[in-house]
Order: structure tokens, then C-alpha cells, then sequence
């Protein structure tokens, strides 16, 4: 078997969106992704599912593996012909020892590719509104390992050359030797009041920034029990924060949302919640299955015979071209139909496929898109197909047949309760640590309280939303009154609609 390729990737600081192009493309077709500590969770879903995930994390005390041992790993799966990607914090060769493993490569014959990525120096401070580089206050930005500090023989770090320094200096992995830092730095020349800053979890939701002087800096961040990982600022740009920061003034930054949806759903809700400031949770709280695929398969073959195809979920939409791509069919099978849709959402997700929606009420819930249908034609002895959960409520198709259609209701697609993540919300909700829980259709409400009391909520400070009327009102069978309802009832609207309520109340 010819060898594979290994590709040392930048996964930046933090943000995932700050990944580059060339790093999403490399991911996309990794045969094996080994990950770093800080590596954002949300970076191994652009990888296949096939691929496999290595995780080779490094703390202070706890190195999954030693850096030999990967070197090790890299060679043998590239040897094996797997194309690898080495997912690194910030960029392999700034502080990440990818130069090591780029040595190793080399000795081996693997070949390897670099995929710089944004260095935390450059990302927190500039999340934190501090510019590295400013005219008349810094021209120069030095990058100095934190871990030098340490009272050894053979130190590698010139402090009088740093204490001269007439730039930015910006220290890595230096948290447990931050007042040793400090100290040499006052102790060769650095004026005490020079402005410096501590940015611990830059880039993200947790981002917490002290600024302080180099003389009080170690007192504010013993004080604030100030933990890796965190970057240290030396200069005068760290005074520009108070003008530039801009982050921390995110509508929702801070805020602890949890989302409930489906995994493979989850991502446009969490990127634009976390776009907004938040730090999301994602705990799914069902699953989206196969159903028997033999009665849909039946329907499709006769689609001709309907008059309306009625698609209430993205879900359904999926199901039904996936079933008509196995029946050997394609679009042009549906020339004699006409297709109404619950949802924008829905209907965009139709429109992937090339089919516009012939309908699409207003008002995304069930009584809506009859009262549409019926205002539409004479409903009597129409044909409907409805391709829909198992678990979907029964009253679109009894609603239909009332007005004297005749409908074929059938499960496309299963809705099965995982609630293999409920038990760490419960206790977070316990610790008052959640401001939010988001609902997107009932069958999560469900769901979710089937492993959660609501009695935990209503006991916590924590808010509920609720994507739409339906969702709300199984809430409130349980006794929940949600604090928003998305309007209008789309994803987008559900961000933004929190995103409102914290604007005022933060006013």
C-alpha cells in the first residue's frame, strides 16, 4: 500500500470560525483527524463520519500521549495510507511543536504539509480589542514561551533585551509563572506600570480578559484564580482595550444556551447563536431515524395519483427524495403534483432538490396551511400525500379529511429520545449554570422532560424558547410559560428573538 499524507493544521485559538479554507478542505477528506486539548469540538464534524478521531490532548499534568508517541501515530497511519490530519491549537508552528512533528515526517519519508493557522497571540488580543501592533505606541510584537521563566541554568530568554523592548510582548503558557515573569521583567528595567493584560479562553464565549499593570497583574490574576489557558500582554496597547474591545459587547456573549436539536441539526442554531456571543450547549435531546421504508416507497411509485404533497419538517423532505432516488425516480415525477410546505425552512430545503414550494403559509403551524389549502380550491376528494414523523400529531391529516380530502399520512422518518446528554443539563440547571433552553419542535420539549422534571427548571433562573405556537404549547402542558417565541418561526428568528429579549433587558 503507497504511503498517505499527513497535514499539520492551524485550527486557530478558539473561534472555529477562524479555521482557514485550506484547513476545512483538508479536513473534509481526512481518513484520521488527531486533535489537540483546545481543539473547538465543532471543527471534527467537517471531517467524515468514517474518519477517524484521535484525541491526543495536552494539559499541564495530563498528556494523553507524549509527543514521541504521536510522532509515532502520524507516521504509522500515513504508512498504513491514510491521508491524516494533525489538528493543532492556533498554528503548529508557533508554540505547537509542529516542528517537531514536521521533523519526524521527514525522518520517516511521510510526506506532510503545513496549514499555518491564526495564533492565539494575534486572535485573543485582538478579541479583547487590544491591537499587537499600533502606530506610535508598539511597531514590533515579540512571542516568548511562558515556560522560560522558570529558575533553571540555561535560560534561552534575554530579559534585559525584553525589558528594553520597545514593541508588544506577548507571553504563552506563562499563567503558572506569571508573577515570575513579571518580577524579571521590573527586576531589568521595565517600568512597574507598564500596561499589561491576562486573556484566558480568547476567542471564545469564555472569554475572560484582565488588565491590570505589570506590578499588579500577578495580584489581579491570583485573585481572579486566573487558570491555563490564557495568553499575557506586555505594552501600551493593552490602553487601546478600553476603546476597541468589542467582543464582550456581543448581544449574547456570555450567555450559557443549550440547544436541543438533533446533532446533525444543530449546527445553524449554534453557529448563530455562538456569532452572537454565546456559549452553546449542545445536548440533543432525539435522534432522526429510518421508518419502514416500504410504505413511502409504495407512495412514491404512485406520486402521480396525489394532488398535493404536503411536507411539514426538512426531515420529510430528506425522507421523500430519498425514497424516490431509490425507486429509480427523480423530479420530473412530480409534474402532476403541486406541494405545500410547513416552514421556510422546509421549503428551502425543498428547494435544494430544484422544487419550489406551490404553498407556503404564512403562519408555520397545521391549521394554517389547511385554512391556506382550503382558501386555495375545493379540498373534496383531493388526493394528499403526507410524508411526516411517526410521532407527528394526527390533526393535519384529521383536519384534511374534514374538509373532505382523502389522505395518505405515513412515517418517513422515526423520532427516537436520546437523552444521553440530560443528566449533565440537570445538574447544571441545579447549579443555576444555563440562562437558556431552546425548543424547536415539541418532540424535543417531550423529550428533554421525559429525562429532566420540570420542576429542575422551574427551580433554576434558567429561560425557556420556543421556536413557534406548537412547541409553546406543549411548554405550557407542562406547566412552562416560555420567555420568547421566535418571530417569525424560523432558526434565525429563534436567535435573534433572545438576542432582543437580553438587548432589553441589559437596558
Amino acid at each position: 500500500m503507497s504511503n498517505g499524507r499527513v497535514y499539520l493544521v492551524g485550527a486557530g485559538p478558539g473561534d472555529p470560525g477562524l479555521l482557514t479554507l485550506r484547513g476545512r478542505d483538508c479536513l473534509s477528506r481526512a481518513d484520521v483527524v488527531v486533535y489537540d486539548h483546545l481543539v473547538s469540538p465543532r471543527l471534527l464534524d467537517l471531517a467524515p463520519q468514517r474518519a477517524e478521531r484521535i484525541y491526543a490532548g495536552k494539559q499541564a499534568a495530563d498528556h494523553t500521549l507524549s509527543q514521541d508517541e504521536i510522532n509515532a501515530l502520524l507516521v504509522e497511519r500515513a504508512r498504513a495510507g491514510a491521508t491524516v490530519v494533525r489538528l493543532k491549537g492556533g498554528d503548529p508552528f508557533v508554540f505547537g511543536r509542529g516542528g517537531e512533528e514536521a521533523l519526524a515526517l521527514a525522518d520517516a519519508g511521510v510526506e506532510f504539509e503545513v496549514v499555518p493557522g491564526v495564533t492565539a497571540a494575534v486572535a485573543a488580543a485582538a478579541y479583547a480589542g487590544i491591537p499587537v501592533t499600533h502606530r506610535g505606541l508598539a511597531s514590533a510584537v515579540a512571542f516568548v514561551t511562558g515556560h522560560e521563566a522558570e529558575e533553571k541554568g540555561g535560560s534561552a530568554i534575554d530579559w534585559e533585551a525584553l525589558a528594553r523592548w520597545k514593541g508588544t510582548l506577548v507571553f504563552y503558557m506563562g499563567v503558572g509563572n506569571l508573577a515570575k515573569i513579571c518580577r524579571k521583567l521590573t527586576d531589568h528595567g521595565l517600568a512597574p506600570d507598564t500596561p499589561a493584560a491576562a486573556i484566558r479562553w480568547g476567542t471564545t464565549p469564555r472569554q475572560d480578559v484582565l488588565t491590570a499593570t505589570v506590578a499588579t497583574l500577578p495580584q489581579r490574576a491570583a485573585s481572579a484564580d486566573l487558570k491555563p489557558p490564557a495568553v499575557i500582554l506586555v505594552g501600551e496597547v493593552v490602553r487601546l482595550r478600553e476603546r476597541a474591545a468589542w467582543f464582550e459587547k456581543r448581544p449574547l456573549f456570555g450567555r450559557r444556551i443549550v440547544v436541543t436539536r438533533p446533532h446533525h441539526q444543530a449546527t445553524e442554531l449554534s453557529a448563530r447563536l455562538e456569532e452572537m456571543g454565546a456559549r452553546v450547549i449542545e445536548a440533543p435531546v432525539i435522534r432522526i431515524e429510518p421508518a419502514d421504508p416500504a410504505p413511502l416507497r409504495q407512495a412514491v411509485e404512485e406520486v402521480g395519483s396525489f394532488d398535493w404533497i404536503v411536507l411539514t419538517s426538512t426531515n420529510g423532505v430528506e425522507a421523500f427524495f430519498r425514497a424516490l432516488a431509490e425507486a429509480g425516480l427523480d423530479t420530473r415525477a412530480l409534474s402532476a403534483n403541486r406541494i405545500a410546505v410547513i416552514g421556510s425552512a422546509t421549503a428551502e430545503r425543498l428547494a435544494r432538490f430544484g422544487v419550489q414550494a406551490d404553498l407556503e403559509p404564512c403562519v408555520f403551524t397545521a391549521e394554517a396551511l389547511v385554512e391556506a389549502l382550503a382558501a386555495r380550491e375545493n379540498l373534496k376528494g383531493a388526493r394528499i400525500l403526507c410524508p411526516r414523523a411517526d410521532i407527528a400529531p394526527e390533526k393535519l391529516a384529521e383536519d384534511l379529511r374534514a374538509r373532505g380530502a382523502r389522505v395518505t399520512a405515513l412515517a418517513a422518518y422515526r423520532t427516537v429520545a436520546d437523552n444521553s446528554a440530560a443528566g449533565e443539563v440537570a445538574e447544571m440547571l441545579a447549579r443555576d449554570e444555563i440562562d437558556w433552553l431552546t425548543f424547536t419542535s415539541s418532540s424535543t420539549v417531550r423529550s428533554f422532560f421525559e429525562a429532566v422534571a420540570p420542576e429542575t427548571v422551574r427551580r433554576s433562573r434558567v429561560r425557556t424558547a420556543s421556536i413557534g405556537p406548537t412547541t409553546a404549547a406543549t411548554l405550557r402542558e407542562l406547566g412552562l410559560e416560555p420567555a420568547v417565541e421566535a418571530e417569525p418561526h424560523t432558526i434565525a428568528g429563534l436567535a435573534e428573538t433572545i438576542a432582543t429579549y437580553e438587548r432589553a433587558s441589559q437596558t
